[in-house]
Formats: structure tokens, C-alpha cells, sequence
């Protein structure tokens, strides 16, 4: 019985570890320190870096003409829509307080607003700024990011013909990144990340992020972006001080 418990509980962990599904504890840090960086883009942007979209629906609220999705934003040498996270950290600060007091997803001007965002898994509110138009989000988990083949699982995909708010549960099972898109109009796009721990973020208009009250040790740093995948350093954080995690993309 005891060897066979211990099968049950060793897949279990391998289970848990592949999935990324983990038990984060929260706990007082008092001497944490922050790891900082910049994600950058080397060299020429892909042909489809911008792709354009003909408006046919809602224009009197979304526009008209041809709506550009940005699904590889740089300027300078800085690439925006990068979400940073420590992997697999499992015991440190707890989630901040969001902004409005709650996590939001702003269907505004037929655009998700904002385009990128960290989430605290649990509930979220779904909100329609846009008087007489039909939206339907459709949220999707991304299993498989790590091995560069992705199947998106939907988490929930809901209708929304009026004004005002609704609330809905980002519950990932396998993996916390997440794919939004409007099934009403084929050119609203975004995405969210909505990992156990608090230790993610979503890097400044110039590329820069910083991670702060990291418990001291050793970790992997990640950056994620949905178009060209997942790249990772090593950093060792002490009491107080700050250590440096830079990456750099190409198409």
C-alpha cells in the first residue's frame, strides 16, 4: 500500500510540475529583492508583424476602413507586449490589490483594454463600453507554450449585447496563458497571464520591467510573447539587492 501510495503521489508531482499547477504560499517579505530587466528585438520585424483588418461591423463605434492588430509592437529597440515571470516560485508576497479594486477586461472602441495584463486567477469582471454593440469574448488557455505547439482550450466564451458589467471565473487548468478574441468582430485581439503567484508583469512601453520582493535565492526568469514563444535566464536574488535579467527576441 505505502509503495503504491507513493506512485500516486510522485505522478501527481510530475503532473503538477508539467502543468505548472502548484500550491503558491504567501508570506511576509521583509528583505526581498526585485529582479529588473528589458526585453529587446533584434533585426528585421516580420512581414505580418502588423496585419490589417477590414471593418464591416459596428463601424459607427469601431471605426471604418481597416483596423491594424499589432501582434509585434517595437519601437526603438523595445518589444512591447512581453509578460515577465519568475517559474515556479512557490512561496513569497501575496497579489497586490488590483486597479478599480477588481481585474478587468474593458471592451472599449471594439478594443480590449488593455491589450496585455496579469490577472490574479479567480474571478474577473467582463465590462461593455460600448452602447449598442454585441461583443462575445471568447477566453482561451494555452496549453503547450513551452514546447512551442499550442492548443487552446476555451476557459469561457459569453455573449455580451449590452452596456455594463458582467463577471466571470479565469480558472486555467494547465497552463496561465490565456488568449482573448471577440467572435463578434474578427479583429479584437489580446491576451493575459494569470500564473499562482504574483511575480509576473507585463514590461513597460520601453521594454522594461522590475519584479519586486522577491524572496532571496536562486530562480528561472521567463519572458513570454504570443508570437515568438517563451526565452529564459537564470538570476540569484540576495536580501535587498537587485540582479538583472535581459532578453532579446528575433523573428
Amino acid at each position: 500500500m505505502k509503495g503504491f501510495l507513493f506512485l500516486v503521489l510522485l505522478s501527481l508531482s510530475i503532473l503538477a510540475a508539467e502543468s505548472g499547477v502548484y500550491a503558491y504560499e504567501a508570506a511576509k517579505v521583509d528583505n526581498g529583492g526585485t529582479v529588473k530587466g528589458k526585453v529587446t528585438f533584434k533585426g528585421s520585424l516580420p512581414n505580418d508583424a502588423v496585419e490589417k483588418i477590414t471593418i464591416t461591423k459596428n463601424t459607427d463605434v469601431c471605426g471604418t476602413g481597416a483596423r491594424e492588430v499589432v501582434w509585434v509592437d517595437v519601437k526603438g529597440n523595445a518589444l512591447r507586449g512581453v509578460f515577465v515571470f519568475i517559474d515556479g516560485i512557490a512561496k513569497g508576497k501575496d497579489w497586490p490589490k488590483p486597479k478599480e479594486s477588481k481585474y478587468l477586461i474593458n471592451q472599449k472602441d471594439c478594443r480590449f483594454v488593455p491589450w496585455a495584463q496579469v490577472v490574479k486567477p479567480g474571478n474577473i469582471t467582463i465590462r461593455n463600453s460600448d452602447k449598442g454593440v454585441l461583443h462575445n469574448i471568447n477566453t482561451r488557455e494555452m496549453i503547450g507554450v513551452e514546447s512551442g505547439s499550442v492548443v487552446k482550450k476555451v476557459i469561457f466564451n459569453v455573449g455580451q449585447p449590452d452596456p455594463g458589467d458582467i463577471e466571470k471565473e479565469i480558472k486555467p487548468r494547465r497552463a496561465p496563458f490565456i488568449s482573448i478574441n471577440c467572435e463578434a468582430h474578427n479583429f479584437m485581439f489580446g491576451f493575459m497571464m494569470a500564473p499562482e503567484h504574483p511575480y509576473a508583469e507585463v514590461v513597460e512601453e520601453d521594454g522594461s520591467f522590475a519584479i519586486k520582493d522577491v524572496p532571496p535565492g536562486a530562480y528561472t526568469v521567463k519572458a513570454w510573447h504570443p508570437r515568438f514563444g517563451l526565452k529564459e535566464g537564470k538570476v540569484t536574488v540576495t536580501a535587498k539587492g537587485a540582479v538583472d535579467a535581459n532578453f532579446e527576441f528575433t523573428k
